[in-house]
């Protein structure tokens, strides 16, 4: 490997020129060679027989041109790059620039490096904690969820569907009278008002009873996941096969005792009391947490490569699709029942990735300056924690994680530490 040059050429970004000398260009273009031989037959020569000269004459000099490049291209470019020292933010853009087996390849590779920042007044910032009172409602709304997982479904015959109703239907979609994908089931429970269907839908439904087939009229959101539906009119038949409804029963003492560790009403109301009021108490601690965090951003100044953002944002992606996955449901499917595509889910998270982004630059920034190092102690311990955590023995930990990461995030977290201790909380 040889970096010529390292060019800055704009903020954030530079080029390096890369040379490979011709021996080096040669002994992979041998490499691509041995490879790919056992696929050439020539007329003369068995299969994977043909020497390299007489296949380069027939299919061009340049025939295994590729092939070579992709042998060279990772151990040249990554070279390189740690020859540079610069810290990157995403793949460099690589070009070819000159080819050839007298004189080499020539190589410039574009990267986006991690920016410049600058972060002031990060100790003593002032904030102010608030803790929410807990009211009588909020403390009812606990025991309404006690008595939700005591409810008894009720069968309703005798009158038509109301909000707040669950209804078995069948139901079929149609666009210019043509059945479309995805748009159709049999005895679906829907709970009228839940808001599970696009607008319109469930309240449509609602004054209908068992037995009834009718049409319900919707138009489809402009941003629907399915293209050909999106801002779309459509008619769906239903067939109302079923009514159910909740029904609550009173809390009591007998409840109390059934359903929880506490004899009464009184008795289980305290404890609810008392959990709400601590929930409040971390409820604040979070919120002043996030405004102190809010506060060292707005003291940061860096120019940020917009890659920086998308690849948080692909990230949060990426975990939400795990998150379903886990629950057995698949991305295509949330999308079609939440009336998203990838776009409206990306935008949805820009804000939070363009703050989690600035606040890692800034906190990573701030163990700089402060000189915060963490010992192979200190990484060795969280190593053996995630280990036990994962049931994994800590070799397959490190298989996965690479330890100068682990010891950055260390090293951000004592930076955490230090402004928040800091912090005036009033």
């Amino acid at each position: 490997m040889s970096l010529k040059a390292t060019n800055n050429v704009g903020t954030n970004t530079y080029e390096l020129e890369i040379e490979i000398s011709a021996q080096d260009f040669e002994e992979a273009l041998q490499k691509a060679y041995m490879k790919a031989r056992k696929n050439i037959a020539l007329p003369g020569f068995r299969k994977g027989k043909a020497p390299r000269k007489l296949i380069e004459k027939e299919y061009g000099e340049n025939v295994f041109y590729e092939d070579a490049i992709n042998f060279l291209y990772a151990p040249e470019v990554n070279g390189a790059i740690d020859a540079s020292g610069l810290e990157l933010v995403c793949e460099p853009s690589v070009e070819v620039e000159e080819i050839s087996k007298e004189n080499g390849v020539k190589l410039k590779a574009t990267c986006t490096t991690k920016p410049e920042v600058e972060v002031k007044d990060y100790k003593g910032i002032e904030v102010e904690k608030t803790v929410n009172a807990v009211t009588d409602e909020d403390v009812q709304k606990q025991v309404d969820q006690l008595r939700e997982k005591n409810v008894r479904i009720v069968t309703i015959d005798d009158r038509a569907a109301e909000t707040g109703d669950t209804v078995k239907i069948d139901f079929e979609g149609f666009k210019d009278d043509v059945a479309f994908d995805g748009g159709k089931g049999e005895d679906f429970d829907l709970e009228l008002g839940s808001g599970q269907f696009i607008p319109g839908f469930e309240d449509q439904i609602v004054g209908h009873s068992i037995g009834e087939q009718f049409d319900i009229n919707v138009t489809f959101p402009e941003e629907y996941q399915v293209k050909d539906l999106a801002g779309a009119a459509a008619v769906f038949k239903i067939n109302l096969k079923g009514i159910t409804k909740k029904e609550l029963p009173e809390l009591d003492d007998e409840m109390v005792k059934d359903s929880t560790d506490f004899d009464t009403v009184d008795e289980y109301k305290a404890d609810v009391r008392k959990k709400l009021e601590e929930s409040a108490e971390k409820a604040a601690d979070t919120k002043v947490e996030g405004d102190i965090f809010d506060k060292v951003i707005e003291n940061m100044t860096a120019e940020i490569p917009q890659v920086m953002y998308d690849n948080r944002v692909n990230g949060m992606v990426a975990e939400l699709e795990q998150r379903l996955a886990s629950q057995g449901i698949s991305m295509d499917l949330y999308m079609q029942f939440s009336g998203q595509n990838l776009d409206t889910i990306k935008k949805g998270y820009a804000e939070q990735a363009e703050k989690q982004v600035k606040l890692r630059l800034a906190l990573e920034k701030i163990a700089e300056v402060e000189k915060i190092e963490v010992s192979d102690e200190e990484v060795e311990k969280e190593l053996n924690d995630l280990a036990e955590n994962y049931k994994m023995e800590v070799e397959q930990i490190k298989s996965f994680l690479n330890v100068e990461d682990l010891r950055k995030d260390l090293a951000v977290g004592k930076a955490v530490d230090l402004i928040k201790e800091s912090a005036v909380i009033k």
